[in-house]
């Protein structure tokens, strides 16, 4: 499979990282008004579940900018944002290799260390690393393992955590977006619960809206997002309905587009920075991935850019219930 199950035992570094806390809903469309009471009690559980995993770990989180109030409405972007975010991703995945993997592709297994383990890479996944606040046991750790590999000791650095979520944080910062319009995250559900909050709270400036790949056609910049859980969710609502919990998921960055193909480039897929090459329908829509794949349940319309004051009218937010 292209996509590497993550690491993440119950109180795995991924799953220490969670969302900065957000107002109730404020209801602003029917299908996230559906979601309204469950979400709101789980963003009640929200607040206390940082304290159950500190006492997992051994000792309280620290202190990062994920803690901070966020609530005033997201900035806008010119158009140079997105395209900053399609040509990082594009670098980033032409200087790990050009890796290209189509979806459905059957791999052989594979033993031998990824690109990942490459003495070589250290420095750009330690990159990564840095675009995620409150992460530094995880550089500590994996230095360690940098240094004691530089010496001859039979180790390779970053074997562990995932670093999917890490290097779309990158990207972004790279890009220039800030932490509140696009709060980094080293588990892609909690960047994504800050994303869907934004698009219903803020519907007119919110950065990035969902969308049922099956109704939406999408182009670069936007991100495809996939579950690769044993009950996967089939639709973002699903997620509305459970927002601060952990959940395996996975994003790419879509960088290319047509009828029947969408390229999207992620990282730490197959061990390295990489192209899946996704099928479309013949109109631009997603197909759904084979058994075995992450469930596509999201795309998130990358909106920077197509907003006043850089855009005459500002892009309609369609936000309907799958099947309506």
């Amino acid at each position: 499979m292209p996509v590497r199950s993550p690491r993440v035992p119950s109180c795995s570094a991924e799953s220490r990282h969670f969302p900065p806390p957000a107002a109730p809903p404020s209801g602003v469309r029917d299908a996230l008004r559906t979601a309204r009471p469950l979400a709101r009690w789980c963003r009640a559980a929200a607040l206390i579940l940082p304290l159950a995993v500190a006492a997992c770990a051994g000792g309280p989180p620290a202190a990062t900018t994920a803690t901070r109030a966020y609530r005033e409405a997201p900035l806008p972007y010119p158009p140079s944002a997105k395209q900053r975010i399609v040509r990082f991703a594009e670098e980033e995945w032409q200087e790990w290799g050009g890796i290209t993997v189509l979806s459905g592709e059957k791999r052989p297994p594979s033993h031998a260390p990824g690109p990942e383990s490459s003495l070589s890479n250290f420095p750009r996944v330690l990159a990564y690393w840095r675009a995620v606040d409150g992460d530094s046991a995880i550089i500590d750790r994996n230095r360690d393992r940098y240094a004691a590999a530089l010496a001859g000791a039979a180790t390779t650095p970053w074997s562990e955590p995932a670093w999917s979520a890490a290097f779309i944080s990158w990207v972004m910062r790279s890009a220039g977006v800030g932490y509140r319009e696009f709060p980094g995250n080293a588990a892609h559900a909690f960047y994504l619960d800050a994303l869907l909050t934004d698009a219903q709270d803020f519907p007119a400036t919110a950065p990035f809206v969902p969308h049922d790949p099956a109704s939406y056609v999408p182009v670069p910049g936007d991100l495809v997002c996939g579950d690769r859980s044993r009950r996967p969710l089939l639709s973002w609502q699903q997620r509305m309905g459970e927002i601060g919990q952990f959940r395996p998921t996975h994003c790419d960055i879509v960088v290319r587009a047509s009828a029947t193909e969408v390229d999207v480039v992620g990282g730490n897929v197959a061990d390295a920075v990489t192209m899946t090459r996704l099928l479309a329908d013949g109109t631009g829509r997603l197909l759904p991935r084979p058994p075995g794949e992450p469930t596509t349940f999201a795309v998130m319309e990358d909106r920077l850019g197509s907003l006043p004051p850089f855009a005459t009218t500002a892009a309609p937010l369609s936000l309907g219930v799958p099947g309506s």
